[in-house]
């Protein structure tokens, strides 16, 4: 009888740890492992560099093995340039326990970083993760963050304002003053240009309701205007065209879709491909190969030169053979 008892004592000692261990095996799996991952996106504005990088991430993710309605849930949200919309945007993906989560622009990225620690957050259309306190390295990030940057070649855009308008003596510039990453694009044009002997005046903007009074305190002032990657100027650049054009005042900007939006010129990156890059990294981290902690910033190495050739017979200007050789021709 005693016997009895200390085998079945035994047995559900066994059987308990058996459970345990199951239990435990479930909890660290890992989520390349599951059926299905949850991911969630959060742009900052509607405009097309960033409507290109949101598709450009779900294609790279569908590269990287994650294809929404087989084994990938997407939740993709616009806060339409609301901070408030932001907040609870991330919220949501924290409260939800989305696998990842993709913050395209920095205000996106800095919101949900400060919404969560835990949870992977891979940002595109960031110019500086460093700067905006998303990561301590950019080589090794330390944190729940990584992605893709999109620095742009600020001095070989100033160089192909120069090749354009060779009698340049003053150039503007016009940016959201409350956007990091235009603060940082900005201080660059500012030293490149001073450098070559230029003169350099600035107008702010806080919102796109700005852009009209801001732009006309320059016309009559400058030879030619440069605008960084700001998401401000970018939502509303046919605005701004619609006050260079007729004033004959060129404008270089950061990035393709504002040229198609009626800026003049831009060497720089392409935000689809940026997007797509984006998508690629977090495959990885989704199946385990990657953790953002140590995973090192990326950036494009492919740049190109993107022409509006409406925008240069409104302003009356022959572009040079050795700009056009090469460029992409918008109208």
């Amino acid at each position: 009888m005693e016997e009895m008892k200390l085998w079945k004592k035994g047995f559900l000692l066994l059987t308990a740890l058996a459970v345990g261990l199951t239990a435990g095996c479930g909890g660290t799996q890992k989520t390349g492992d599951k059926k299905n991952v949850k991911v969630g996106v959060v742009q900052l504005v509607e405009h097309q560099a960033l409507d290109a990088a949101n598709k450009g991430f779900v294609d790279g993710l569908a590269a990287g093995g994650f294809k929404e309605g087989e084994n990938l849930t997407l939740d993709r949200q616009n806060a339409q340039a609301d901070q408030s919309n932001l907040q609870t945007i991330a919220q949501r993906f924290a409260n939800n326990k989305e696998d990842l989560i993709c913050a395209i622009a920095t205000p996106a990225a800095q919101t949900v970083a400060n919404v969560t620690r835990d949870i992977p957050v891979v940002g595109t259309a960031i110019t500086d993760y460093k700067e905006a306190k998303l990561v301590k390295d950019p080589e090794k990030p330390g944190t729940n963050v990584t992605g893709t940057t999109d620095m742009n070649p600020i001095d070989k855009q100033l160089d192909l304002l120069l090749k354009i308008v060779p009698k340049t003596r003053t150039i503007g510039i016009l940016y959201n003053s409350s956007e990091i990453n235009s603060q940082i694009q900005v201080k660059k044009m500012k030293e490149l240009a001073e450098a070559k002997g230029l003169t350099v005046r600035e107008a702010t903007v806080s919102s796109v309701n700005d852009i009209q009074q801001s732009a006309q305190s320059l016309v009559g002032q400058v030879d030619a205007i440069y605008v960084p990657t700001d998401n401000v100027i970018a939502s509303a650049m046919p605005v701004l065209a619609k006050i260079t054009n007729p004033a004959k005042i060129p404008v270089i900007c950061g990035e393709e879709g504002v040229v198609k939006s009626g800026a003049l010129a831009t060497i720089g990156i392409d935000y689809y491909k940026l997007g797509y890059q984006t998508g690629l990294m977090a495959a990885k981290i989704l199946k385990g190969e990657a953790k953002p902690q140590t995973m090192p910033i990326e950036k494009q190495k492919d740049m190109k030169v993107t022409i509006n050739e409406t925008t240069a017979k409104e302003l009356g200007i022959t572009l040079p053979e050795d700009v056009l050789k090469g460029a992409s021709l918008v109208k």
